[in-house]
């Protein structure tokens, strides 16, 4: 009898403890579906105009039928690009600069690209008041998209897509170091935006292997040859922050290390040289010596993971990442190829742009950015951008060191093409082989001005050119010049 009522008793408990379980375990899966629910909230605001861009979002055909696609305009007002409708109701974008603005504001068919991929949320989109909307409804119209004001200059624009004329190919890069605003932006070869439709198969094709639609500014991965002296000076800057001027190197046209040479630019002797004088003259020698013999692996990789190598650009436009690594297992040519940037380093003229932009921001790296602000048809402001900070990238007192040397290529080194104006330039010049058969190169220049009070930021390359100081400088020269007249 006393088994009988202990097992009553047990059955009895576990019956009772049976609810609590249910209300337990429910209110866990309450608690998943509320975080779910909260979760794709967050993603749908957060990600809304990624999700909008996704081919396979029915949305966009619904609002494109519903809306008229907006304007993009420069930062002036000047209109970029725009919906025409003819008299049979049938629309099509035209892009009154052609070739200028090709590859940065972009084209909106068979796919989209530039601003009007970045914009495409806004631009298929209309903020009018339902007051407004009444009154093209009642006419049998479609309510106009919202326009986009950019932080393009046409002039500038115009400046850059003319600096590089054909069959050279190349990119261009102009912002504002303070804010991170993108002034100009051209990629050569270039294409007409309002023939895209016509063009578009033997673009694909792409017979000529040109790679026309490739932005090279965002997406051309170059060797970035002796701009890349630049990181390989930060790095030597940390390893060294006492004793840098203690460097001393005489170069003889070139430099060995065990089987491995690296030879100067056309052989040439830069004889007794410190830091300042190996990077105003761009020495290979001296800095493959440096980058053996005085710089830590992981130093150098601190650098090049700060520098944001290998890794995301706080970019909104379409990229390609850059490649730079000190590896374990590098042999001493490989790392006297990586302090000259050379071997298997690679950058885009948007990263190049960023880093020195950085220099002249006293180590900060602001965002770079294209919209300045989206507007309603009729002038309602919706979205307005202001400057953001991303990242700093080197301390204060190593731009100042930086921006130094930059000053001493201008002043006594490789781009004296920009000496004597009336703003006091500081840059670095690049002549980056590609072509280990030849002695091929691009040229490179990447630099800002007033080296005392930055407020604009320069990146060239042109492709097989020969030397920065020759062909890229001069490029440089033009558009300071007009920026700063």
């Amino acid at each position: 009898m006393r088994e009988t009522r202990g097992t009553r008793r047990t059955t009895k408990d576990t019956r009772s403890s049976q609810p609590t379980s249910i209300i337990v375990l429910s209110g866990i899966y309450v608690m998943l579906f509320v975080a779910m629910l909260v979760f794709i909230a967050y993603s749908a605001t957060v990600n809304k105009q990624k999700y909008m861009n996704n081919n396979f979002n029915t949305r966009q055909k619904i609002l494109t039928a519903q809306n008229t696609r907006g304007k993009i305009l420069s930062r002036d007002g000047d209109v970029l690009a725009s919906t025409k409708t003819d008299k049979h109701g049938k629309e099509k974008r035209e892009y009154p600069y052609g070739k200028d603005f090709a590859h940065v504001v972009g084209y909106s068919s068979h796919g989209k690209a530039g601003v009007e991929l970045m914009a495409n949320y806004y631009l298929i989109n209309s903020g009018l008041d339902l007051s407004k909307k009444a009154a093209y409804e009642s006419k049998n119209e479609k309510f106009p998209g919202n326009d986009v004001t950019t932080t393009l200059s046409v002039e500038l624009q115009k400046i850059c897509s003319d600096a590089i004329q054909a069959p050279r190919k190349g990119a261009i890069v102009v912002s504002d170091p303070k804010t991170g605003e993108i002034l100009a932006m051209v990629s050569k070869p270039d294409f007409d935006p309002n023939t895209i439709p016509q063009d578009w198969d033997s673009y694909v094709a792409d017979e000529s292997g040109d790679a026309t639609l490739v932005n090279r500014a965002t997406q051309g991965l170059y060797p970035p040859g002796s701009t890349f002296k630049i990181v390989t000076s930060l790095a030597y800057l940390r390893e060294h922050p006492k004793d840098y001027n203690d460097y001393k190197f005489t170069c003889k046209g070139k430099v060995s290390e065990g089987e491995n040479t690296i030879s100067c630019y056309h052989g040439e002797r830069h004889g007794s040289l410190d830091l300042y004088k190996s990077f105003a003259k761009s020495c290979n020698s001296s800095f493959a010596n440096i980058g053996v013999n005085y710089i830590d692996q992981h130093t150098f990789n601190d650098v090049l993971n700060d520098l944001m190598f290998n890794g995301k650009l706080p970019l909104d436009m379409t990229y390609s990442r850059s490649k730079a690594r000190y590896k374990d297992d590098m042999s001493k040519g490989d790392v006297m190829q990586l302090a000259i940037g050379q071997g298997a380093t690679t950058v885009s003229p948007m990263h190049m742009n960023m880093i020195t932009s950085a220099i002249a921001n006293k180590g900060i790296l602001m965002k770079p950015y294209f919209v300045k602000k989206v507007e309603t048809a009729d002038g309602k402001v919706l979205e307005s951008y202001s400057p953001e900070e991303a990242k700093r990238l080197m301390s204060e007192e190593e731009t100042r060191i930086l921006t130094e040397m930059m000053i001493q290529v201008v002043q006594k080194g490789t781009a004296t093409k920009l000496k004597g104006r009336s703003y006091t330039a500081a840059g670095k010049t690049g002549s980056a082989e590609f072509n280990s058969a030849k002695s091929d190169s691009h040229a490179w220049f990447t630099g800002f001005a007033p080296a005392e009070d930055p407020k604009i930021c320069v990146t060239v390359i042109v492709e097989d050119a020969g030397s920065g100081g020759s062909f890229a400088v001069p490029i440089a020269k033009k558009i300071f010049d007009a920026y700063l007249k």
